[in-house]
């Protein structure tokens, strides 16, 4: 017979006998569930069973413990009274009824408990805790640049003829200048040219090509996201009708700009599409006047346009096989993307109400040939009208899509156009209150060879921005980006530790589960934005931040906690002294051209720590031999935490 059986049929009486035995065996179960779970596997504590179980389990503990405080006072108080130690009596009374109403208050408490999911975001890790491998020329590097310059703060976005996409509301010049100086920052390189060479040669490197860079007839194929354009070319004759966020106009001109004048990728070898979608004349027209035979595609016959072709080859397997993800087990992609040596992912920072965030990942729902991607969304946070998949180790169809080879696997560059930000996807543009921003637009551009790093970061900056939903506004500032487990997903693409049981991700069907993709961290907090590389305490994200003040702030971090000298002696013969502090440890580059722009030498290309440092440069080398006499130009970088600056000066020798 069970506790809740009794002869008694009476349904109350019944009722109540098993409400005495349901909690306290219901937390047992839970906490002998809990370290069943748990102690082989520690992870497992984020598990949405596991969070399920943890109130009761917090619950019969506290009640265990209440409990045998209640027993102990209960015998030391009978004792101490046939004593006659009435005042230890009272004592013991007291923690008598203390701890009753411990054990009473539980279910209240585990109740609160299981409100905070509704709360901010919370990451189980922890801040600083990096998870995965980290990727790049240096690795984890992830390039913030911002300049309140690149858009025009009179901005309304409340009308298509005072929308962001307009010349008069971004600045083209400052824009392209954002994207060299991240690019230079991102690959430690003196020109655009050489760090183009040097992407290209990291990725060829990591696919088994070889040390090599761009070579003749590659193609380059840009992701873009342009899903306001969805069908046809709109209703106003190829222009768009509404200001909703896509890919901005002028980071994708930077993007055209710098393939073809620094990279030297050919006009005919590069493609411009958001695949499943178009291209509005406004954007059309604004490229084809500078490049007129790049290829600007859609999988419509447009005028102009170049018209994809669909692939009867299978491009991905999700690793759900159906489980999840009912409806569809694959997708196919388009030729001219499934055939590309290089694709550059540039999509609009955005969150997302089935997502949570519209980033890099879920930018490639554009990708596939189908005339929509509504069967993904049940790997997603939230599927379609569906409850939300919140919590960790569920399987996430984003981490298919990065690991995928003709996506996130083919991708040379991740390039995040944070312009125009927003908290949700079909929505214009949105003003950001907080620093650096204060109460402007996001204007920024974000640059990495993490794909996992960079979308860490991204996720944070709309963290930070967004805490809750506000409808006071126009438009309504959402906070998808607060769901619980939102970055499940970066656990999963960063270790596979935090994949679901039962699922192994392998999309390209090779028989073996995908490695890590990139690090995953959250920074220390909202204020400083440090990773574990800044901080030299780990091997996660480091985030780069160059940032152009706002009439809000003056930073003067090179005045203040650098000093740079002049070369000395100066004029020399051989040897001149460079000497610099560091008041943080940085990432220093130290090199010498000569009068005609030609680098000569490179004195220091490292992070260093704090402190005093010297650059020797030796106008001969061991053979007594050298550079001739004449002026040279030495200019010192430093990427320091929180922002970006550049010295030079001059030196001459004399023999």
């Amino acid at each position: 017979m069970t506790p809740c059986e009794s002869k008694n049929t009476h349904p109350h009486r019944n009722a109540k006998k098993c409400a005495v035995w349901i909690l306290p065996v219901a937390g047992f179960l839970s906490t002998l569930w809990m370290l069943l779970r748990i102690i082989p596997k520690p992870t497992r504590a984020s598990y949405p069973c596991m969070k399920v179980a943890a109130p009761l389990a917090s619950t019969f503990i506290a009640y265990l413990a209440g409990l045998a405080v209640t027993v102990f006072s209960f015998r030391k108080a009978k004792s101490a009274f046939q004593q006659k130690r009435f005042y230890l009596v009272s004592v013991f009374a007291l923690l008598i009824v203390l701890s009753v109403g411990w054990m009473a208050f539980q279910p209240t408490q585990s109740t609160m408990a299981g409100q905070e999911a509704d709360q901010l975001f919370e990451d189980p890790l922890g801040p600083n805790q990096p998870i995965g491998e980290a990727k790049g020329i240096f690795p984890g590097r992830v390039v913030w640049v911002h300049n309140p310059d690149a858009t025009n703060e009179n901005c309304t976005n409340k009308s298509v003829a005072d929308a962001y996409f307009q010349e008069h509301n971004a600045n083209q010049d400052v824009i392209d200048q954002m994207f060299a100086e991240g690019l230079l920052s991102l690959t430690g390189e003196a020109t655009c040219a050489d760090a183009w060479d040097a992407v290209f040669r990291y990725f060829n490197g990591q696919h088994e090509k070889g040390d090599v860079g761009y070579q003749e007839g590659e193609t380059v194929f840009i992701k873009i996201n342009a899903v306001t354009c969805w069908s046809g070319l709109g209703p106003n004759g190829g222009d768009p009708s509404s200001v909703e966020y896509d890919t901005s106009p002028h980071t994708i001109l930077t993007m055209i700009r710098h393939l073809v004048n620094e990279a030297g990728v050919p006009q005919e070898s590069i493609y411009v599409a958001d695949p499943m979608c178009d291209l509005y004349d406004l954007l059309y027209n604004k490229f084809y006047a500078e490049f007129p035979n790049v290829n600007y595609a859609s999988q419509l016959n447009v005028t102009g346009r170049y018209k994809l072709t669909k692939d009867t080859e299978i491009g991905i397997r999700y690793s759900d096989k159906g489980t999840v993800m009912t409806q569809v087990k694959y997708h196919r992609f388009f030729k001219e993307m499934m055939e590309a040596d290089y694709l550059i992912n540039i999509p609009a920072m955005k969150g997302h109400r089935w997502a949570g965030v519209t980033f890099f990942a879920k930018n490639h729902f554009g990708s596939n040939t189908a005339d929509h991607s509504w069967e993904l969304h049940k790997g997603l946070m939230k599927p379609d009208e569906d409850p939300l998949r919140t919590g960790y180790h569920l399987y996430r169809v984003l981490v298919d899509i990065m690991a995928d080879k003709d996506l996130g696997g083919n991708t040379l560059l991740y390039f995040m156009d944070g312009l125009w930000a927003t908290s949700y996807e079909h929505q214009p543009p949105q003003k950001f209150q907080t620093a650096p921003f204060n109460k402007d637009w996001s204007s920024s551009l974000l640059l990495s060879l993490d794909p996992v790093a960079i979308e860490s970061v991204c996720l944070e900056i709309l963290q930070k921005e967004f805490r809750e939903q506000d409808d006071s506004v126009d438009p309504t500032r959402h906070a998808y980006v607060q769901w619980e487990g939102i970055d499940d997903y970066l656990h999963q693409a960063a270790s596979s530790e935090w994949w679901p049981e039962g699922i192994t991700y392998d999309p390209d069907e090779t028989g073996s589960p995908i490695p890590s993709l990139g690090v995953h961290e959250h920074w220390n907090n909202e204020e400083d934005m440090q990773y574990s590389r800044n901080l030299g305490t780990g091997d996660g994200i480091e985030l780069i931040k160059i940032f152009q003040p706002t009439h809000v702030e003056q930073p003067d971090g090179m005045a203040e906690n650098y000093r740079l000298s002049e070369a000395c002696p100066n004029p020399f013969n051989p040897k001149t002294h460079i000497r610099y502090e560091l008041g943080d440890n940085a990432f220093v580059t130290l090199e010498v051209f000569n009068i005609h722009g030609q680098k000569i030498r490179t004195l220091v290309n490292s992070r260093q720590p704090a402190g005093t440092h010297v650059a020797v440069w030796n106008g001969r080398n061991s053979a007594g031999l050298g550079v001739p006499s004449g002026m040279y130009l030495y200019r010192f970088r430093i990427l320091g935490n929180g922002f970006s600056d550049v010295r030079r000066g001059q030196m001459v020798l004399l023999k």
